[in-house]
């Protein structure tokens, strides 16, 4: 039986997004097929469809998504039909329906919706391991995130404030700046405005920062190294301005004996364990209302070119996701 999806059939712009019937696929030994109620949109996405992460052709698009467990594979034990889960880290969730390992697929509480779901488990896992385990903050730290109204920011910033630091964020407007500071951010600044070097500089007294999260990449890492304090890490999960230059591994002697990584999600929910650590304690979080989920915009499926255009032009205030059904 046929379904509808998102694929792109070459690299391009977003109108790559073609919406395609294609045949439904039946779960193999230890996989699952899910139904698919909301897509969230990454700008891992983005990476994909403009080619700068090659996907071998044509390929459906989407990274991450929540819906209900229809199929099972031969051994599959932990999830069952009828279950509503959640899923990152696997593409082909911009489709009716989609064929997961199951070891991936999260069960969803009562108290958490699909759109929920599909909301936080891409970006929540990623701010719970970039500031629980690639650097752990603690009482008395200070972090920079850039970025910090968009999906991550948000989150970072939440987690951050509950883990005690003191969170300075970098934002792109006026509005953007008085959101992370709903969240909890300390500081932002305005990096149109403002020099963000200087400004970091000027806010910690000369001192620098502990650990910078850093989603832009090229218009912001170089100055970075500039406000970290001796023997701080920066930590580089994202490139939405564009990929690094390559960096004389000197330059992090000469700054003052720095850290730097570049993690993803894949190195920190390698197994079942980790994922439902992580994935659960950010449900706990939403439940209790110590962490607030904001969805900025829904699109349809068949919208999914606009929802690109939308979250690379910068207007995200939270989470973007796609409604299948």
């Amino acid at each position: 039986m046929p379904m509808k999806a998102i694929r792109i059939h070459q690299p391009g712009d977003a109108s790559a997004l073609v919406l395609d019937e294609i045949p439904t696929l039946e779960p193999g030994p230890g996989e699952a097929r899910v139904k698919v109620a909301f897509a969230g949109l990454n700008f891992i996405d983005v990476y994909q469809r403009s080619g700068l992460y090659p996907l071998p052709l044509p390929a459906v698009m989407g990274n991450e998504g929540a819906g209900v467990v229809d199929a099972v594979g031969e051994g599959v034990t932990e999830v069952q039909p009828g279950q509503r889960v959640a899923f990152a880290m696997h593409r082909g969730s911009y489709a009716e329906a989609v064929v997961v390992p199951a070891w991936k697929l999260v069960p969803l509480p009562e108290t958490i919706s699909e759109a929920q779901g599909a909301a936080i488990m891409l970006q929540g896992m990623t701010a719970h391991y970039l500031a629980s385990s690639t650097y752990p903050l603690k009482a008395g730290d200070t972090c920079l995130v850039h970025a910090a109204a968009g999906g991550v920011g948000l989150l970072l910033t939440q987690i951050a404030k509950k883990r005690g630091a003191w969170v300075l964020g970098t934002a792109g407007s006026a509005q953007k700046a008085a959101l992370a500071r709903s969240m909890g951010a300390d500081e932002v600044i305005l990096y149109r405005e403002a020099d963000f070097e200087a400004e970091v500089k000027r806010l910690t007294g000369g001192a620098g920062v502990n650990v910078i999260y850093d989603a832009v990449g090229r218009d912001t890492f170089l100055k970075g190294l500039n406000v970290l304090k001796p023997r701080g890490y920066m930590v580089l999960y994202g490139a939405s301005s564009g990929p690094v230059e390559p960096v004389d591994p000197q330059l992090l002697n000469q700054k003052g004996g720095l850290f730097l990584t570049r993690p993803s999600l894949a190195h920190y929910a390698a197994n079942r364990e980790e994922l439902l650590w992580r994935s659960q304690e950010l449900f706990t979080w939403v439940e209790d209302g110590s962490l607030q989920l904001r969805v900025d915009q829904t699109f349809p499926l068949g919208e999914a070119a606009a929802a690109h255009r939308y979250i690379e032009g910068r207007n995200t205030q939270g989470k973007v996701l796609l409604q299948i059904r």
